[in-house]
């Protein structure tokens, strides 16, 4: 399967995706903030498929890495994921960079089904903010 490195900082969120990944088979290399996936990511000379972060950590947030990562390793999908309206809007202007945002809370389901679709390089389904309220 896939190679994803998980950067949260959150580490009950942090734990629930690196399982849910694995649970379909991918090897995840989960780190607290995305300085430590920065570093990850050219350690391992960038042999990841997928990036996963969240946007709004410590040290570097998941924009940050997001452009490092696209400019240092186009080939790797990225995937932001936010429990914050006004840092999905931030994230809305990269978007020939990034596959998608993931809105938090999710699901385990939607967590497994928003990384398969980002591997299988599907175009992201659109939701709007009023859809994800259910207006």
């Amino acid at each position: 399967m896939a190679r994803i490195l998980l950067a949260e900082d959150d580490p009950s969120v942090r734990g629930f995706v690196a399982r849910a990944l694995e649970m379909d088979g991918h090897a995840v290399l989960a780190t607290e903030d995305g300085g430590l996936a920065a570093e990850a990511i050219l350690e391992h000379e960038g042999e990841f498929d997928l990036l996963l972060s969240d946007i709004k950590m410590p040290v570097m947030d998941g924009i940050a890495l997001a452009l490092r990562v696209a400019d240092q390793y186009p080939e790797v999908t990225i995937l932001l994921m936010t429990g914050f309206a006004d840092q999905r809007e931030r994230a809305h202007g990269l978007d020939a960079l990034v596959h998608d945002i993931v809105p938090k809370p999710f699901t385990l389901a939607d967590i497994r089904a928003k990384v398969k679709e980002a591997l299988d390089g599907r175009a992201a389904k659109t939701v709007t903010l009023a859809q994800q309220l259910g207006a």
